[in-house]
C-alpha cells in the first residue's frame, strides 16, 4: 500500500508547487493588452484564412490598430461589415488624438 501512496503523494506535491508557481508569474508577469484588438476581432470574419498576409485575424487586428494594413486587405470580409470596421477604425483614431 505504502508503495502506491508515497509516488501519489510526491506528484501531488510537485503539482501544487508547479500550480502555486504559475499563479505568482502569472501575478506579477501578467501584460494588459489592449480591449480594442478583441473588438475589431469580433468585426474581422475570423476564418484566420492569412489572405490579407497576416497569419491571422488577431494579427491582422494589431496591424489595422497600428496603421500597419487596411481593412480592405480582408479578402474574405463582405462590404456591409468593412463599411461597419472602416467606421469602428476611424472612431478609434478620432477618439485617440
Amino acid at each position: 500500500m505504502i508503495d502506491i501512496l508515497v509516488p501519489a503523494l510526491v506528484l501531488s506535491g510537485i503539482g501544487f508547487v508547479l500550480g502555486l508557481l504559475i499563479f505568482v508569474v502569472e501575478k506579477y508577469f501578467h501584460v494588459e493588452e489592449d480591449p480594442h484588438i478583441d473588438e475589431v476581432i469580433e468585426l474581422l470574419p475570423r476564418y484566420n484564412c492569412g489572405a490579407c498576409g497576416h497569419p491571422g485575424c488577431r494579427e491582422m487586428a494589431i496591424a489595422l490598430l497600428d496603421k500597419k494594413s487596411k481593412a480592405a486587405e480582408c479578402k474574405p470580409i463582405k462590404k456591409e461589415a468593412l463599411l461597419i470596421l472602416d467606421e469602428y477604425l476611424d472612431n478609434y483614431f478620432k477618439n485617440k488624438q
